[in-house]
């Protein structure tokens, strides 16, 4: 099947890489995606140009969807996690940098850059975008460097909630407690149970009717803490953010 629709250019920008690729209307990926170290520090400028340099290894598109860390309102930066560190995720914060990334533009940066129209969500929200049915309240949640998260109600992206920052326990935020560092420390058995018990916390106070799990780690969940998860949770595969890319400009709310 021909696409004579708009070809999407989608970034996904992660704590130790930030990657992209070209999609067709019907989120069919039709080149190779290319990644790139997330290059620290990382003031926005240093970003933007990062991501110049994807595309100039991609197709053409007409448009751009852009999925980063953090707490991202009407395209603007309100705050992000990683990027406002020294040497990435779990480094000295640096000053300058918080400041240079409070309220930043991010989705002109990029129409600045390219010339095209531009969404710019967080990146669960974007990847929650490419698996959601559209029918009751969904939420995706993706492990990887941190925790990501995003609620969808019939469809509609929901106000963004920073679960990440918030507190477990021992004074760690969920990003502490389940990011890749503990991953790494614990092992996946470990970690697993965690994430479980995270999970099995989280039902009484969203009462989804679909959660998926997604990001880079969410197949390192080893099949026993698995196994007893209700069929209402999917496992989704790390792609959900290029696909996405191209479903974001459907959802409801999603121009901002």
């Amino acid at each position: 099947m021909s696409s004579s629709g708009p070809l999407t250019l989608c970034i996904d920008c992660g704590g130790g890489g930030i990657k992209g690729s070209v999609a067709d209307e019907f989120a069919t990926v039709i080149a190779n995606p290319v990644r790139k170290r997330a290059p620290y520090p990382m003031p926005p400028r240093v970003l933007v140009e990062t991501i110049s340099l994807i595309a100039a290894e991609l197709p053409r598109a007409d448009r751009v969807t852009v999925g980063m860390p953090g707490m991202i309102r009407h395209g603007r930066v309100i705050a992000t996690p990683h990027y406002i560190t020294k040497d990435g995720p779990r480094s000295k914060v640096v000053p300058e940098l918080k400041d240079a990334w409070r309220n930043f533009d991010m989705k002109a940066a990029i129409e600045d850059t390219f010339d095209l129209p531009t969404i710019v969500l967080n990146d669960a929200e974007v990847a929650g975008a490419g698996v959601i049915t559209g029918t009751g309240l969904e939420m995706i949640i993706t492990l990887g460097t941190g925790l990501g998260n995003a609620i969808f109600d019939s469809g509609a992206l929901s106000p963004h909630a920073e679960l990440s920052q918030g507190l477990v326990r021992w004074g760690l935020t969920f990003d502490d407690y389940l990011g890749e560092h503990e991953r790494l420390r614990l092992g996946d058995a470990h970690w697993s149970r965690r994430v479980r018990r995270v999970i099995e916390g989280f039902v009484p106070v969203y009462m989804w009717d679909r959660l998926y799990i997604g990001g880079g780690n969410a197949s390192r969940i080893i099949m026993s803490p698995r196994n007893p998860l209700p069929e209402n949770i999917v496992f989704v595969r790390n792609e959900a953010g290029i696909f996405g890319g191209v479903r974001a400009w459907d959802l409801t709310g999603a121009h901002r």
